[in-house]
């Protein structure tokens, strides 16, 4: 209707995506009543912002269209994005409970990019997905490139899926090391894609994949590719564990425990060889379930690393109540350390706080001597980093093994 009243009257027509950012940690962390209660106060604000001749629906979930009619100026629908993101800014309450929520948006204009509803709203969610990952809460306008992206994020899925039935993926290895001795004591597994002679850059297809639903297949695939190299290991006599990144999606959508015993009894490796790397985000909205998911997957032998750790909340209850076995210092903090004496500080807070929890230490990201040598100086702790070795296939690790342990490294 709106299309059609645009030809007869002079202006253009705006469609406004909107989404609210990191909705579903408030659904899991205070419950579906919370969040729905929630969508009535982000409705109500958002509607008094609008002219009468607007219209606002909710499509589902936590998205909302936005249609202005009679658009003169595309900067003015600019300014109301801004209203709308600056409205959301302020807190929600419920009871005692307060909330913050932000909101990315993404912004297509009539008649310019297009004249019929099914591709307004196709660029409109186009361009909002390009503001969430430009970091969130931002608006953006559609442009024909978004399109061309979108296009050939589908077809990259499509690649991703393929190759997967084809056994195009592969992993790398980045060597953990004692940092007193330098001998290396475990590896964390990183997936690479090699695509027609190509190697993929996991920036490339990993966030595609948590978004398609294709990272639990792929995670499957890593656990039992891992296993299978850890047993090998296991029976050339070398003591080395292998650490995997559990995503999100795998730790609220998967059975993990299923999938631990089916990779570890396919391979028959013996517990305590796999170490899972977890995030604060992953377990903060609902610490009950990811005490089961733990507790069960410690009594199949595996242990947990808290990864990044220092960049999230840190939380001290988190470590405790969950039995974390190792904290992973951010590379972030490891970078600087050189040069700021404040992160220096910081990370020795760290260690100090893993050595009196009795919690292993990983510093990652050591690139440089000079990073090395004030690290050394903090006590026991394992590293990793290009200074020893960036991920490599398993027959460069192998390579490693030997320059650095000689006669104790005997791998097939």
């Amino acid at each position: 209707m709106a299309l059609a009243r645009m030809k007869r009257t002079p202006g253009k027509l705006a469609l406004l995506y909107l989404d609210l950012d990191n909705f579903k940690h408030i659904n899991d962390a205070f419950g579906h009543t919370a969040g729905d209660n929630l969508l009535i106060e982000v409705a109500g604000r958002l509607a008094s912002l609008l002219r009468p001749g607007d219209t606002m629906a909710r499509l589902g979930g936590d998205e909302f269209l936005i249609l202005l009619n009679e658009v003169e100026h595309i900067d003015d629908v600019g300014l109301v994005a801004v209203r709308l993101i600056d409205s959301l800014k302020k807190p929600f309450f419920c009871g005692e409970i307060e909330y913050f929520v932000t909101s990315s948006i993404g912004i297509t204009v009539a008649p310019e990019d297009g004249r019929d509803a099914v591709s307004l709203v196709k660029y409109a969610d186009n361009a909002m997905y390009r503001a969430i990952s430009l970091g969130r809460n931002n608006y953006q306008f559609f442009t024909p490139e978004l399109d061309i992206q979108a296009h050939q994020r589908i077809s990259l899925e499509m690649k991703m899926r393929k190759g997967l039935e084809r056994d195009e993926f592969e992993l790398f290895y980045q060597p953990l090391v004692n940092i007193t001795d330098g001998e290396i004591v475990g590896a964390e597994a990183l997936v690479r894609w090699r695509h027609e002679g190509e190697l993929i850059s996991p920036d490339a297809f990993i966030p595609l994949a948590e978004d398609s639903g294709l990272i639990l297949s792929l995670g499957e695939w890593i656990m039992r590719t891992a296993a299978r190299q850890a047993k090998k290991w296991q029976e050339a006599g070398l003591d080395l564990g292998i650490s995997v990144n559990i995503s999100s999606r795998q730790f609220a959508g998967q059975d993990l425990v299923a999938l631990l015993r089916k990779a570890m009894t396919a391979e028959g490796l013996e517990p305590g060889r796999l170490y899972f790397e977890i995030t604060e985000s992953m377990i903060m909205g609902d610490l009950t379930k990811a005490q089961r998911i733990m507790g069960a997957l410690r009594r199949e032998g595996v242990k947990f690393y808290l990864d990044d750790f220092g960049t999230g909340y840190s939380s001290l209850s988190y470590i405790k109540r969950l039995h974390i076995d190792g904290l992973k210092i951010d590379r972030s903090f490891v970078k600087d350390i050189v040069d700021d004496l404040d992160t220096r500080a910081i990370v020795s807070v760290i260690v100090s706080l893993a050595r009196i929890l009795n919690l292993s230490i990983v510093a990652e990201g050591v690139e440089t001597d000079a990073q090395l040598h004030i690290l050394s100086g903090m006590g026991d702790m394992l590293i990793q980093g290009y200074l020893i070795s960036p991920p490599v296939p398993v027959q460069q690790f192998q390579t490693l093994l030997v320059e650095r342990q000689g006669d104790r490294a005997h791998p097939e």
